[in-house]
Parts: C-alpha cells; sequence; structure tokens
C-alpha cells in the first residue's frame, strides 16, 4: 500500500512536470487565432515559422548567444576558483578559516535586491555598467558561496590518503590539487556547475539593472521585451516558440550528465 502511494505520488509529480512542457510546445506550432479557439487541441497544421521569427525577427538568436557566452565565461572562472577556495577549506585550516567560511555561507543568505543599488554604483564607478564582462564577474562573486559551500563538504569526504600519496610522489601542494584532487572531485564540478549554469541562464534582476542596452540583453531579458512586443503584435506562437528556445539547452544539458547528477547526490546522501 506504501510503495502504490508513494508510485502515485511520483506519477503525478511527473504529469506537474510534463504536461505543462508539452502543452508549451505544442502551443509554439499554433497560429495566434488557434491558441485561443482550442487552446487545449493539437495544432491543426504545425507553424514551424513561429521559431524562425522568434530566432531571427524578434531577436532571440543574438540573446541566446549573449546568454551562452555569458553563462560559460562565468563557470570558466567560478568553477577553479570556487574549487581552489574550497580545498584550502576543507583541507588546510588556518586561523580565521571558518570566520571566512562563514562569511561564504552568509552570502547564500543575502538577497539580491539588498545589493543591488550599491552595485549599480560599484559598477558604475567600475565603468562596467551595461558590458558582458561586468554581468560575468558580478555572476561570479553571486555564485561562488553557492560553488564553496559544496565543493567544500565533497573535498572532505575524499580520503586524506590521496593527496599525501601524492606528495610521497613529489608533487607539491598546488600539483597535487590540480592532478589528483581535482580529477577525483569531477562529478562534484559537474553538479555545480549544472545548477550554476541553469541559475545564471535564467538569471533576470541582476541583468534587467546592469543591462540597458539591447546589443548586451541577455535571453531573460530578451523574453521580457518579447512579451511586451508580442501583446501589441498579437503574435502569441513566436512568444511560445522562445520560450521552447530557452528552455531546451537546460534539459539537453541535464539529459546530457543526468547519470553523473544522480550519482553524485546518492554517494552525497550516502556519505552523509
Amino acid at each position: 500500500m506504501k510503495k502504490a502511494l508513494v508510485g502515485l505520488a511520483l506519477a503525478l509529480f511527473a504529469l506537474s512536470v510534463v504536461l505543462p512542457l508539452a502543452w508549451m510546445v505544442l502551443t509554439s506550432l499554433k497560429s495566434g487565432p488557434e491558441i485561443f479557439s482550442t487552446p487545449w487541441g493539437l495544432p491543426g497544421t504545425p507553424h514551424f515559422e513561429n521559431y524562425a521569427h522568434a530566432w531571427q525577427k524578434a531577436g532571440i538568436a543574438h540573446y541566446f548567444l549573449n546568454s551562452l557566452l555569458i553563462t560559460v565565461a562565468t563557470l570558466v572562472v567560478l568553477l577553479p576558483i570556487g574549487a581552489m577556495a574550497a580545498y584550502i577549506f576543507a583541507r588546510y585550516p588556518f586561523p580565521g578559516s571558518k570566520l571566512l567560511f562563514g562569511t561564504f555561507l552568509g552570502g547564500l543568505m543575502v538577497p539580491q535586491f539588498l545589493a543591488i543599488v550599491p552595485l549599480f554604483f560599484l559598477m558604475q564607478r567600475l565603468n562596467l555598467l551595461d558590458t558582458k564582462i561586468g554581468l560575468t564577474a558580478v555572476y561570479v562573486a553571486y555564485s561562488l558561496p553557492f560553488t564553496v559551500f559544496v565543493m567544500t563538504a565533497f573535498f572532505q569526504t575524499l580520503p586524506r590518503e590521496l593527496d599525501e600519496a601524492a606528495m610521497m610522489d613529489g608533487c607539491g601542494h598546488s600539483l597535487a590539487f590540480w592532478r589528483v584532487m581535482l580529477p577525483l572531485a569531477k562529478p562534484g564540478l559537474i553538479v555545480v556547475g549544472i545548477f550554476n549554469a541553469i541559475g545564471l541562464w535564467n538569471e533576470y534582476s541582476l541583468a534587467l539593472v546592469l543591462i540597458s542596452s539591447d546589443e548586451n540583453r541577455t535571453l531573460p531579458l530578451g523574453i521580457a521585451n518579447l512579451v511586451m512586443v508580442e501583446h501589441y503584435q498579437s503574435d502569441w506562437g513566436a512568444l511560445f516558440a522562445a520560450l521552447v528556445i530557452v528552455m531546451v539547452p537546460v534539459l539537453i544539458v541535464y539529459w546530457i550528465f543526468r547519470e553523473k547528477i544522480h550519482e553524485t547526490m546518492l554517494a552525497g546522501a550516502l556519505k552523509g
């Protein structure tokens, strides 16, 4: 009986996730009048031109490229820095390390809206306002506490004998980290990278404040602008097509790394 209830609950949860996604995809293939006349029906004739309109005419391609560039650049800077800091916290405690680690954890509890105004003026003085580099730097800073927190816990689960053996073989602290410990931490890096990438891909509030030009807009800002434009043009099919375009990269990344995510989360649960 208990297993049946758990299975039913999981099935309902799966339906609550799959059905809205399927409805969005089907709606993206409909014309504007068809969306309102048969909102729950299948498209009579698939309108694939909605995707072409969203990608080219609505400028989603440009916003997509901006988001991809900023997300990748953030991860390239964030993951090595976060892993190095986490390794020090996990392996080499020093006077004040707990206080410094607590400061990182405090960053997880600071609401974005609390820092937006001083952050705006700081970026303005640094001449980084409305630039991809400036937004990338802010994303690195905001993502660092979560990365350090997760990676510290992951490094603590790795046996100390591994880095000690590496040092006995002639590696220094730096080589032991890069050649031994960091490769062993690859599952943790993948999971942290995926969660950060999803958050950065969908981030809206910081980009809204720090980016003003259309040239540097990210995908969430582009979608918000498209909502206003299509509201007056009544091209709802293109709007739903744009939402599908936003959603697809996240699903692809999760599908590729799904086994790594499950293994890492299961390993963390068993070790905890």
